[in-house]
């Protein structure tokens, strides 16, 4: 029920989910009657791959998180993420309020033993095809002290490992300079942590304008910096996607080039399309719960369900776990 564009948006993306993937189940909580409006206006039937739950109060965007845990107990957020505590789902998918998902998911799942904090990570684009990064945290967290910052560090580590294969991954502090005199006492304090840790390949201080330079496979920072810097690094991507097709629309000449270069252009579009890398997980919580963009259209959401498959599918909670309690219970 949540995100800026509504339940029809949410509703497209489940069908086209369940037609990818057969062996797929959805559970959509939500206003039965607000539900059964949009599947009339979708031309749906019943789906042996779907089913509904049915709730009776929705979290606004505005609503402040506590108010939602307090007050909204039969709300479509709640109801998916006690799903998932209540083991009838594996994962819960939402484009609702943020804070009110971070809170409600870290009140009902709990966390990982020595997790202070869950942070929102998500995969990006690389200046290598092969290659995504991955950018902790998102805004689940504001401002953060240098131990959870620490913790970001390990946790993201663990899950680029998992998820992505790479071995060793390299972990990076996302800060005003590389020098190690840059920065807050914060960062600096967090750099030293991760430096005294054997178990994490720490390479140093990136730049903004290195996120997509390939210098590190995790990047960590606060909520507020990363969301900054995600939703600033989205909007260059469409930008850059609108003025190429303006430019490539503004003269006869221009429009027959277009058409010469339609395969590379579309390509190169699809690689920087911010819609195929929506999905931020919520990590370090015992359940698997990924946000989408707020204002995702259907096929964004597609992206953040498969995210979800996909971390269903590698058990990458438990990975998380087992190796988390290792390395933070047994921290030097």
């Amino acid at each position: 029920m949540g995100g800026d564009q509504g339940p029809h948006v949410t509703i497209a993306a489940a069908l086209m989910a369940v037609n990818h993937l057969p062996h797929l189940h959805l559970i959509l909580c939500g206003d039965s009657s607000v539900i059964a409006e949009q599947l009339e206006k979708q031309h749906f039937s019943a789906h042996p791959q779907i089913t509904f739950v049915h709730t009776s109060q929705v979290v606004e965007m505005d609503d402040k998180p506590a108010h939602v845990i307090r007050h909204k107990k039969d709300s479509s957020m709640r109801r998916a993420i006690e799903l998932v505590k209540e083991g009838k789902a594996q994962a819960c998918v939402s484009s609702g309020n943020t804070g009110a998902l971070f809170g409600t998911a870290h009140v009902l799942l709990k966390t990982i033993p020595g997790v202070e904090r869950p942070a929102l990570i998500s995969a990006l684009p690389t200046h290598d095809p092969d290659k995504n990064v991955f950018l902790l945290d998102l805004g689940a967290n504001v401002f953060c002290d240098s131990n959870v910052l620490y913790q970001f560090g390990l946790m993201g580590s663990v899950l680029a490992g998992e998820v992505d294969n790479i071995e060793n991954p390299r972990v990076a502090l996302l800060n005003m300079g590389e020098e190690d005199i840059k920065g807050s006492d914060t960062i600096k304090q967090a750099a030293l942590q991760l430096k005294e840790n054997p178990d994490v390949n720490y390479v140093g201080f990136v730049e903004g304008n290195d996120i997509f330079n390939d210098k590190a496979d995790v990047i960590v920072c606060d909520g507020f910096v990363g969301n900054v810097a995600l939703k600033t690094c989205e909007g260059v991507a469409r930008m850059v996607a609108t003025k190429l097709q303006q430019n490539l629309e503004s003269s006869f000449f221009r429009r027959i080039l277009s058409k010469i270069l339609t395969l590379p252009v579309k390509k190169l579009y699809k690689s920087m399309n911010p819609d195929q890398y929506n999905g931020a997980s919520l990590i370090g919580l015992r359940g698997i719960v990924v946000k989408s963009h707020g204002n995702a259209n259907s096929l964004a959401i597609f992206a953040a369900l498969m995210e979800a498959v996909k971390e269903v599918e590698r058990q990458v909670p438990d990975k998380i776990q087992h190796k988390l309690e290792q390395r933070l219970l047994h921290r030097p």
